[in-house]
């Protein structure tokens, strides 16, 4: 008998975080969550538990090296291995043009999408190795496009893609991909449509709010099928690669391991 994988999810308490952990939860995966709500952690902890998941709920900021590495010492205590990390905990904020942004914010920005994923890994490595384990970093097409009032995002996913490549190849037993979800129906978005918008021109504004008019925003769970599937199943041979969720060699495989709906 298999034992059951564990995996640790970043930003789980809402959108493409948590529907990754309730695709998780479906395959029995055992699944760390973590984001820094506790209350909406619990929340999806107790959606897991109807689907008959055990999760453990870890409430923290992964810009703090300290409290990832307790997060990490916190599943092996209840778990007693770790066979994925998905680092998926990100903001877009700030929004606005490099002349104008406050540097503190530009900094959290880094700490949150860069930093984040960096002490995760580094925190969880060790263990990771053991199983041979795979590491799925949460990118953006941001990553390869230059957004005007949105340079530390841009920045940040761009240097996370490449962190990818490095890290597979210094731990070649690993698995460690970066996956771009696409345009995703989430808090993101609706922060780019009001408040975010606001600070942009009118026509970049416009375009976002048009994702949304033109239902052209995918459901969370579409994408984070995909990346569910990479953290139980990605094949070595994809270590180091940005990989689109909608990939056929992983969408449809998604598709197959899970099914169709997570009701």
């Amino acid at each position: 008998m298999n034992p059951t994988p564990v995996v640790i999810v970043t930003g789980a308490s809402r959108g493409l975080g948590a529907a990754v952990a309730r695709w998780l939860a479906t395959s029995g995966a055992g699944v760390t969550l973590v984001a820094r709500s506790e209350a909406k952690l619990t929340a999806v902890a107790n959606d897991l538990a109807r689907m008959d998941a055990k999760p453990l709920v870890c409430a923290m900021d992964v810009a703090d090296y300290d409290a990832c590495r307790r997060a990490v010492g916190h599943t092996m205590d209840c778990f007693g291995r770790i066979d994925a990390l998905v680092n998926n905990a990100g903001i877009i904020q700030p929004v606005a043009t490099i002349a104008d942004t406050d540097p503190e914010s530009w900094r959290r920005n880094l700490e949150v999408n860069l930093l984040g994923p960096f002490n995760m890994t580094r925190a969880a490595l060790s263990h990771l190795r053991e199983y041979q384990g795979r590491i799925v970093n949460v990118s953006s097409g941001a990553a390869t496009l230059a957004l005007e009032h949105l340079s530390a995002y841009c920045a940040a996913k761009a240097a996370l893609n490449h962190f990818t490549r490095v890290l597979a190849a210094e731990e070649t037993t690993l698995t460690a991909v970066t996956v771009r979800p696409g345009v995703v129906n989430t808090d993101m978005q609706s922060y780019l449509r009001g408040e975010g918008g606001a600070a942009m021109p009118a026509e970049q504004a416009d375009y976002y709010r048009q994702l949304k008019e033109n239902h052209q925003l995918e459901p969370p769970e579409i994408p984070a099928r995909s990346i569910a599937w990479l953290a139980l199943y990605a094949p070595q041979e994809f270590s180091g690669q940005f990989l689109n969720y909608d990939d056929y060699r992983i969408s449809d495989a998604a598709l197959k391991a899970f099914g169709s709906s997570l009701a």
